[in-house]
């Protein structure tokens, strides 16, 4: 599979078979999406694999400002909870920002890992999707994250159930100018 034909073919899957996936599948997906690039090579993104009634306590109390996702990541055999270590990725060693975003690198960092390992779990034959709404205190808690991490995104995987069309997408005229 060539890097277009991943892109170009990954969709957000929200329905799931029941196959369990395995920890050495997701560990390989995991060293695949170690690749992405970050601030300063940082490397800031940690991935927790969830499984079994945590995952399920989860979508069912995690997920209260949109129950939906409830719904999905219930639906999926795992689920992974993207995180990031905290005032690193922005920032100088002496503890200033490096740029006027401040902090807000650690997101674009945790969104390229993110996407990253969404393409590689799709090379794998899995589905993902990638969602922001949920209960971020309630969930860090249940996961009893460590003070210097921070939850990003929650990403359900799974063996797809489902084989969305590519939605619409807006011409390159309307994406792209050029300067001189």
């Amino acid at each position: 599979m060539t890097a277009k034909e991943c892109i170009l073919g990954r969709r957000s899957i929200r329905k799931f078979k029941a196959d369990p996936v395995s920890h050495e599948l997701l560990a390989q997906v995991v060293e695949t999406a170690s690749y992405a690039p970050s601030w300063k090579h940082t490397q800031i993104t940690r991935y927790i694999a969830i499984e079994g009634e945590l995952k399920e306590k989860i979508a069912a109390e995690g997920t209260t400002i949109y129950p939906g996702n409830g719904k999905i990541i219930s639906n999926a055999p795992v689920l992974i909870a993207v995180t990031v270590l905290k005032n690193r990725s922005g920032f100088e060693r002496d503890g200033s920002y490096s740029t006027p975003r401040g902090d807000g690198w650690q997101m674009y960092d945790a969104g390229v890992a993110s996407q990253t390992f969404c393409l590689a779990a799709y090379e794998q034959g899995l589905g993902t999707v990638i969602l922001g709404l949920f209960d971020q205190a309630t969930v860090e808690s249940m996961l009893q994250l460590p003070e210097d991490r921070e939850l990003v995104a929650l990403i359900p995987v799974g063996y797809p159930d489902e084989a969305p069309a590519a939605p619409r997408r807006k011409p390159v005229e309307d994406l792209l100018s050029f300067q001189s």
